[in-house]
């Protein structure tokens, strides 16, 4: 099972998917930004640090393009668990693309503004941590009014209006969706909005559930034209129906087994190291059976 950041990124690279979450945290859910004017941006930039060069990079950035000219540059943030540090580390993000606008080279160009949206998905507890700067630094009284502030753009998905989160056009409604009914009812109920990116979706759900029988229905739905989530969650629980099965086979042939070998050891045709051995076990847990 793949780690939540990435597979988040896995379905938000899509244009229609940040698209759709820009225009419905930003403006409204009117549609002012088309999945076809995005064009992906280099999400890691260069810093210099006590004399050595340093990577610093973000979840996925995309410039917003009209007439071949950038109108902004999105970044997306995901955070599953607050970050006290969160203001610093979104500063340094926009800070080094504004000096990549001010190399000499690029003078001339249109400058353009940076925007980055923070996405916190978790639903089991509010983000009570620093959205501005002035909330991290310890400043000196004396040099306050010399300090510029700088304040993130939070979005606590699952703690969304129902009526914003139903504003939705793309694969994220269903994520959205899911976070805020788990943070309401602690229980997930799926309708039949159908699925554009189902490896991309269903590998996000097995990350954020923790059940990887999501992953393991991937094939099940490939080459097929529709796909909604109640169908995923019955193959899902079909393949729990059938793991348990499994399981109970299992461990019915292995009870048999030491059912064997436990009366071979009181009619002395066998010791009982031998027999640990052969149940795969240590001879203390196989003398319990015995006794």
């Amino acid at each position: 099972m793949q780690d939540k950041d990435i597979t988040e990124k896995m379905l938000e690279k899509y244009n229609d998917v940040f698209a759709d979450i820009l225009n419905v945290l930003l403006f409204a859910g009117r549609d002012m930004v088309d999945e076809s004017s995005l064009m992906d941006a280099l999400p890691m930039s260069m810093l210099k640090i006590d004399g050595r060069v340093r990577t610093q990079e973000r979840d996925i950035a995309k410039y917003w393009r009209k007439n071949k000219i950038n109108v902004a540059l999105f970044g997306l943030e995901n955070q599953t668990v607050p970050n006290k540090l969160m203001p610093l580390r979104v500063f340094g993000y926009d800070g080094a693309e504004y000096v990549k606008q001010s190399r000499k080279e690029n003078s001339d160009r249109t400058k353009y503004p940076v925007i980055t949206l923070v996405l916190y998905l978790g639903y089991e507890k509010r983000w009570n941590y620093p959205k501005r700067l002035f909330e991290v630094l310890d400043i000196d009284e004396d040099v306050r009014p010399y300090v510029n502030d700088f304040k993130i753009n939070l979005f606590e998905i699952a703690y969304l209006e129902r009526e914003k989160i139903d504003l939705f056009k793309s694969d994220f409604r269903i994520l959205a969706d899911y976070l805020y009914q788990m943070r309401e009812n602690r229980d997930y109920i799926a309708d039949e909005t159908n699925i554009a990116h189902v490896e991309e979706l269903l590998t996000l759900m097995s990350a954020m559930t923790g059940d990887n029988r999501f992953e393991e229905t991937i094939n099940d739905f490939k080459g097929k034209e529709k796909v909604n989530m109640c169908e995923v969650l019955d193959r899902v629980e079909a393949r729990g129906i059938e793991k348990g099965i499994e399981k109970g086979i299992e461990q019915g042939i292995k009870r048999g087994t030491i059912n064997t070998l436990t009366s071979l050891v009181k009619d002395g045709l066998l010791s009982l190291d031998e027999a640990a051995i052969r149940a795969d076990m240590s001879a203390e847990d196989f003398e319990k059976y015995i006794k």
